[in-house]
């Protein structure tokens, strides 16, 4: 049996924003997550880069930004991404200009690939570390966490940084809605080993624990924020 350590979790959702009180009223049922397009500001990076990103990639860069600020983890330290549906609603745009129009804007598309909440992440902040991303089977968030914490757990990598976002979908994918349609953002440092006495709490998670994980991106938030 092995085991990880997960520590610093930073989050983010609409109507919450990333304020500790406020996710704790939701853990207790206080408060919902809200079905909206509210995304952070982001008034640390650079208002032209900013300007045209989505939901998703907003809030990827956030509880990225969030989680550099209270640790020292080193800048080449990887990261792991997983969505269950990237930049959806990007996509459509797209979709329907190939269809309208029978082209693509480049830049448009540049902004619309699966990768590219993580890519700017990465632009942003100055990481050098890599990344990876992950779309994981029909919608399935314990598969994505597995594969994401592999290397850890096979010794290949000492800990990596664990990201997972999904945005809102609109209204005009209609009953192709997913019956939960949470936009939120959240991660944390996987670590092979507990070192973590600086920064205080962690949740230690055994090989065991992963075969019993079978819940949503939101549910597996409570369950590390509990």
């Amino acid at each position: 049996m092995k085991e990880v350590f997960i520590s610093d979790i930073s989050a983010w959702a609409p109507g919450i924003g990333d304020e500790q009180a406020k996710w704790q009223d939701w853990l207790d049922g206080k408060t919902q997550i809200e079905q909206s397009k509210e995304s952070p500001k982001l008034e640390y990076t650079d208002p032209l880069f900013r300007r045209r990103l989505s939901q998703i990639t907003k809030m990827t860069v956030h509880v990225i930004h969030n989680l550099l600020e209270k640790t020292n983890v080193d800048k080449n330290t990887k990261i792991v991404f997983v969505s269950l549906r990237g930049e959806i609603e990007r996509e459509f745009t797209i979709n329907k200009s190939l269809i309208e129009e029978k082209m693509i804007l480049p830049a448009a598309f540049s902004l619309s690939v699966f990768n590219t909440p993580v890519s700017s992440a990465t632009l942003a902040f100055g990481l050098k570390g890599g990344y990876s991303v992950i779309f994981p089977s029909k919608n399935n968030f314990a598969d994505a966490f597995k594969t994401a914490v592999s290397p850890v757990l096979a010794g290949t990598e000492e800990k990596i940084i664990f990201v997972y976002a999904d945005e809102l979908v609109p209204d005009y994918y209609g009953d192709k809605r997913p019956q939960e349609n949470i936009p939120c953002a959240f991660s944390f440092l996987v670590n092979s080993k507990d070192n973590t006495e600086k920064n205080g709490k962690y949740i230690k998670m055994t090989t065991d624990d992963f075969d019993e994980i079978s819940v949503s991106p939101v549910d597996f938030l409570q369950y590390i924020l509990n």
